[in-house]
C-alpha cells in the first residue's frame, strides 16, 4: 500500500482553482507523489489498520511570513515514513523490506523516551506515544501559532483510548519550542542527553541549519551505545542541498556516525544511498526519501599494545 494512502483531508471542500489542480495532479500525471499533506483550511486524518481510531489533526494557520518559510504547517511524508517504520518494529508488522537499513525491528520504541526536532504534526511522536514509547518530548520552532498546533495534535493524539490494547505505557508528552543549537533554554537543560531515540522528518532542506541540526542531536542524544537518532528526509528540494548533513566528518564533530543510510520510495522500494545521481526529475525524486540512522562513535578499544 503507498505511503500517502492512509492520509484524508477533513474540512470544507475546496474552491479555490490551485487546490483544485493540485489534487488532480494525480490523474493527469500518474507517477506524481503529494509529498506535503495539508493546509491552513483543511486538517489531516490518518488512519492505521493497527489503533482503534483514526488520528486527526490540525495545521498551524501562520500569517506571518517568516513563520510560513518554516513549512511546519505541513505533514510530510517523511514523518508518514516514520510513523511506518515505528509501526512496524514496535508491532512486528510484516511491510516490504529489502534489509538495506538492517532489521526492520531496530524501529522499535517500546519502554523507550524520544526527542522531535522540528515536529511539525508530531505523528511519529504519537504514534510511539500510543505504541508503547515511555517519554515523548517534541519541539518546534518557538512561533506561538505553531507550537499551540503542536500541543493540540499531541494532546489530542496521544491518548491511551487511541492506543493499540496493552500497549499503553506513557509517562510523560512534553511541548515546547525549540530553536536548532540553542541548548541554554529550560527545555534543552532538562533534557540533555535522555532521548534513546531523536526523530528528525524532512528538516534537512535548509544546509545552512544542519550544523546546528547535529549540535542539537547531540545534545539531546543519550551517551551510551544504544542511542540512536532516526533521520528521514525527502529529495523534494534536490539532493545537493540535503546530503551534506551525513558529511562523516561534521556529524563527528558533535560525536555522531552514520550506522545506516539508505533510500526508499513511497511504495516500499530500496535502493543504496548515493550521494550523486545526476540529474534527477523532480517528479521522480518526490517519490524517494533518505533514511539515516545515526549512533554515537564507538570508541576503539587499546588491546594493551598500544595498537
Amino acid at each position: 500500500m503507498a505511503l500517502t494512502s492512509r492520509i484524508a483531508l477533513t474540512g470544507p471542500v475546496t474552491t479555490d482553482p490551485e487546490d483544485y489542480l493540485s489534487s488532480s495532479l494525480g490523474i493527469i500525471f500518474p507517477d506524481d507523489v503529494t509529498n506535503q499533506h495539508g493546509d491552513a483550511d483543511h486538517g489531516l486524518l490518518y488512519t492505521s489498520p493497527h489503533l482503534p481510531k483514526q488520528l486527526q489533526f490540525a495545521l498551524a494557520k501562520v500569517t506571518e511570513e517568516k513563520d510560513r518559510h518554516l513549512f511546519s504547517h505541513y505533514l510530510w511524508n517523511s514523518s508518514l515514513m516514520l510513523a511506518e517504520l515505528i509501526e512496524a518494529g514496535t508491532l512486528g508488522v510484516t511491510i516490504p523490506w529489502s534489509g538495506l537499513g538492517g532489521e526492520v525491528k531496530h524501529f522499535d520504541l517500546t519502554g523507550l523516551s524520544s526527542v522531535e526536532l522540528g515536529a511539525g504534526t508530531a505523528l511519529p511522536s504519537i504514534m510511539g506515544g500510543l505504541l508503547g514509547s515511555k517519554r515523548v518530548v517534541v519541539t518546534d520552532y518557538p512561533a506561538p501559532l505553531i507550537i499551540e498546533t503542536l500541543e493540540e495534535n499531541v494532546r489530542r493524539g496521544v491518548d491511551e483510548k487511541n492506543a493499540v490494547k496493552g500497549r499503553y505505557r506513557l509517562e510523560e508528552a512534553v511541548v515546547g519550542g525549540h530553536v536548532w543549537g540553542q541548548l541554554d533554554t529550560p527545555l534543552a537543560e532538562g533534557n540533555k542527553h535522555k532521548a534513546d531515540r531523536v526523530i528528525v522528518a524532512d528538516c534537512l532542506w535548509m544546509p545552512w541549519e544542519h550544523a546546528n541540526l547535529r549540535k542539537s542531536i547531540g545534545w539531546f542524544m543519550k551517551e551510551g551505545e544504544g542511542a540512536r537518532a532516526w533521520v528521514v528526509s525527502g529529495f523534494h528540494t534536490g539532493r545537493n542541498k540535503m546530503r551534506g548533513f551525513f558529511e562523516r566528518e561534521a556529524l563527528a564533530e558533535e560525536g555522531l556516525e552514520v550506522e545506516r543510510l539508505w533510500e526508499r520510495d513511497c511504495d516500499g522500494e530500496e535502493r543504496e544511498w548515493v550521494w550523486d545521481r545526476g540529474v534527477e526529475d523532480i517528479s521522480v525524486r518526490k517519490r524517494w526519501l533518505a533514511i539515516g540512522v545515526l549512533r554515537r562513535i564507538r570508541k576503539v578499544e587499546s588491546n594493551g599494545k598500544g595498537e
